[in-house]
């Protein structure tokens, strides 16, 4: 048997799908060491063999006092160090042969501990948050690429070049012998596509879940500027008989500049292709920046740091109008039923009464103009609870569930 690998991720979200992924190694002979990166869950469906509070007691503090270490950033900045550190001892002590870091935005933290393991040693990022800016785009598009950095220019056959190339070769290899293709779309499946970030884990849970007790499962796709386009690519291609799409910052990006930029044709893809939807402005408040990296027409604006890499700033008044004009442009192109449900309570987690982000005024701007300027047979619901309340994700998870049986009705 082969030394194990690191997998490295957060448990508390993350926990069914890196077990999943631990037996999948186990199967193809491949042992591996469990670390969780959470700060504030527990582990769900997973026992790790390095617990988060065996990380902070590695990195010289209590879990208790990592969770209390300030804002959300502070605590993600000590977990990498943590983690950083504790796997670097690993590979110097001989104790693995690799890692995998799997996650959303907390990948980050397993990346930067696979960048102590030298060069051939296997190293594997699997995350939505892996593209759709930067020099990333152009070579992962909206598909599972794996990203792998050639170190060098391809230009000579030298040590270092030909460990890049053969370990690429075998990678290949072994997705070619173990690996499969996307199955055409199955006619008796209930998927449903539906948008999440950090700042809605909690509600999309609910929705999930509720989903789950009528039948449907829910396919959960990270709104980085990627995951949106993704979803809607294979809305198009027919693997969902419906979308929540619960979050749409995306649209917020292409307006300001930011890194979630899902270009011009997000929101548009699903109601055209006639497939019934739910929609929720959750994070519309908001675009993404990478941290320091502000343009110099925003400064000046609230901002909210997600995490030492990425940094959150406030969608102005004008903005939020901007907003509510293409959500309704757009949505008014759909030939199925549509529904929007808008949160009145605040659209993200800074947006709270007393947070950075808390603006009703501007919030309200969205609304009158979406109330405005949508079609007359496009319901818009408001309702009195926060974006990421689970309350809230069983409320639209039960507004899919009743479009998806008018729309049954209207087809037999």
């Amino acid at each position: 048997m082969s030394l194990p690998v690191a997998l490295i991720a957060t448990l508390d979200t993350k926990g069914p799908e890196v077990a999943y992924l631990r037996d999948r190694l186990a199967a193809l002979g491949v042992p591996s060491i469990v670390i969780d990166t959470g700060i504030l869950g527990e582990p769900v469906g997973i026992t790790p063999d390095v617990s988060h509070a065996d990380l902070a007691e590695f990195g010289g503090i209590t879990l208790e006092r990592l969770q209390h270490a300030g804002t959300r950033g502070d605590a993600v900045a000590l977990m990498r160090g943590f983690v950083v550190d504790y796997v670097d001892r690993l590979w110097r002590e001989g104790r693995i042969a690799g890692g995998i870091a799997i996650g959303g935005v907390g990948v980050v933290m397993g990346a930067a501990a696979l960048h102590r393991l030298p060069l051939g040693v296997p190293k594997i990022v699997i995350a939505p948050t892996a593209s759709g800016h930067h020099e990333f785009a152009p070579y992962v598009g909206t598909k599972d690429v794996m990203v792998l950095h050639s170190v060098v220019d391809i230009l000579g056959l030298h040590a270092i070049a030909t460990t890049v190339f053969d370990n690429a070769a075998a990678a290949m290899a072994g997705m070619l012998e173990h690996g499969h293709a996307l199955p055409a779309p199955d006619p008796t499946a209930r998927y449903v596509g539906v948008t999440m970030l950090g700042n809605t884990t909690t509600a999309v849970g609910a929705l999930a879940e509720r989903l789950a007790e009528h039948g449907y499962e829910a396919v959960v796709f990270h709104s980085s500027g990627v995951g949106g386009r993704s979803m809607e690519e294979l809305a198009e291609a027919g693997h969902f008989v419906g979308v929540i799409d619960y979050t749409t910052n995306e649209i917020v990006d292409h307006l300001t500049g930011g890194i979630h930029d899902a270009g011009p044709d997000r929101l548009r893809r699903v109601g055209r292709a006639g497939i019934p939807q739910v929609v929720v402005p959750a994070c519309v408040d908001f675009s993404v920046f990478e941290a320091d990296a502000i343009p110099e027409r925003h400064r000046g604006r609230p901002l909210y740091e997600h995490n030492p890499q990425y940094t959150l700033m406030r969608t102005s008044d004008d903005e939020m109008a901007q907003v509510g004009e293409i959500f309704a442009a757009r949505l008014n192109e759909a030939v199925a039923d549509v529904e929007v449900i808008v949160p009145t309570a605040g659209l993200s987690i800074p947006n709270t009464p007393g947070g950075v982000f808390w603006n009703p005024d501007a919030d309200r701007r969205f609304l009158d103009t979406i109330r405005r300027d949508l079609r007359e047979d496009i319901p818009v619901r408001t309702v009195a609870r926060h974006a990421d309340d689970p309350a809230l994700g069983r409320l639209v998870a039960d507004a899919f569930l009743h479009l998806a049986r008018e729309n049954k009705e209207q087809t037999t």
